[in-house]
C-alpha cells in the first residue's frame, strides 16, 4: 500500500476502491508537476467509465478517493496541472483548420461565424471529435493536426452554419464519437446536416465499430438502447451496439485514433 493509499484509509476509514492502483500513475504525475490529460481520459485509462472522476453519482467510491487525494496533495502545496475539457458551449472550436496566427484552439462565437465562413482554410481535411476531452488531449499531443470539436448535443445553428460553409468550400471532414446509442444518433444528426459527407465515416466505419465493440465493449443497457437514425451506415453501427448491449468510449481508443488520424491526414 502506498503512502497516499494508507493516508486515505487512515483519514477516512474507508477501503480503497477496486481500481485505486490504476489511479496511482496520475497521482505520481501530479506530484512531479507533469501535465495531466482531462479527467475523462484519466478515468478511462485507469479502468473506469469516463465520468467517474468528475460526476460524484457516476462512481462514488472512485470519485471520493480521487477527490480526497487531490485535495490532500493540494494541502501539501502540490500544484496540479490538468488540461480542462470545458469547451462545449461556444459556437465553434477548432485547431489547424482556419488560416490564422491566433493561438490554437480557436474558439469562435456566433457573432464571428458569418465572417469566418469565407476565411482562408489551412487544410483540406479535418477530423470532428465528439468528446471535448479527447479533442483537447489530441491537440496537446499533435498541435498541428486539424481538429474540430463537435459542438455539443444541441447542434447550435452557428456551429452548423460555419461547418456547412467550410464543407461547401471543399473541406473534407471525418467523424469520431462515442460508440453508444446517443453518440451514433449525434453522428447521424450531423451527417444529415452536411451538404456532402463522403469521408464522414472513413475512420469510424461499421466494420471498425464492430471490431472496437468486440475488443473494448462495456455492458450497459441504458447506453445501448436503440435510437432512430436515418443514415444506413450509422443504422448498422446502432444495430451492432444495441445487439451486443455494449458501448465504447472515445478515451479507450486514443492509441487507435492517433494511428488512424495520422494515416487519414496523409502523414508518414
Amino acid at each position: 500500500m502506498s503512502e497516499l493509499e494508507a493516508a486515505y484509509v487512515a483519514a477516512t476509514g474507508r477501503q480503497l476502491p477496486i481500481h485505486a492502483a490504476g489511479l496511482a500513475r496520475w497521482f505520481d504525475q501530479m506530484q512531479t508537476g507533469e501535465l495531466l490529460p482531462p479527467r475523462s481520459v484519466q478515468a478511462v485509462q485507469a479502468g473506469l467509465i469516463g465520468h467517474a472522476l468528475s460526476d460524484p453519482k457516476a462512481d462514488p467510491p472512485h470519485y471520493h478517493y480521487y477527490t480526497w487525494v487531490v485535495e490532500h496533495l493540494r494541502s501539501q502545496g502540490v500544484v496540479i496541472h490538468e488540461l480542462s475539457a470545458q469547451l462545449i458551449g461556444m459556437a465553434f472550436v477548432s485547431t489547424g483548420v482556419l488560416a490564422t496566427d491566433l493561438p490554437q484552439p480557436l474558439t469562435l462565437n456566433p457573432w464571428q461565424v458569418a465572417a469566418m465562413g469565407a476565411w482562408p482554410l489551412a487544410t483540406k481535411r479535418a477530423v470532428i471529435i465528439e468528446n471535448n476531452g479527447v479533442f483537447i488531449w489530441l491537440h496537446q499531443l499533435h498541435p498541428d493536426w486539424p481538429l474540430i470539436a463537435q459542438g455539443g448535443n444541441d447542434f447550435q445553428p452557428a456551429y452548423l452554419n460555419l461547418l456547412t460553409a467550410l464543407v461547401t468550400r471543399g473541406l473534407s471532414v471525418t467523424y469520431l464519437g462515442d460508440l453508444d446509442a446517443t453518440g451514433i444518433r449525434m453522428a447521424d444528426t450531423l451527417r444529415q446536416a452536411l451538404p456532402t459527407s463522403r469521408e464522414f465515416l472513413a475512420l469510424q466505419s461499421p466494420t471498425r465499430v464492430m471490431g472496437w465493440l468486440s475488443a473494448y465493449g462495456k455492458d450497459d443497457p441504458r447506453r445501448t438502447r436503440r435510437q432512430a437514425v436515418q443514415d444506413p451506415e450509422l443504422r448498422m453501427e446502432m444495430n451492432s451496439i444495441a445487439f451486443q448491449g455494449q458501448f465504447v468510449e472515445q478515451e479507450q481508443l486514443l492509441d487507435d485514433y492517433e494511428r488512424l488520424i495520422r494515416a487519414w491526414l496523409g502523414e508518414n
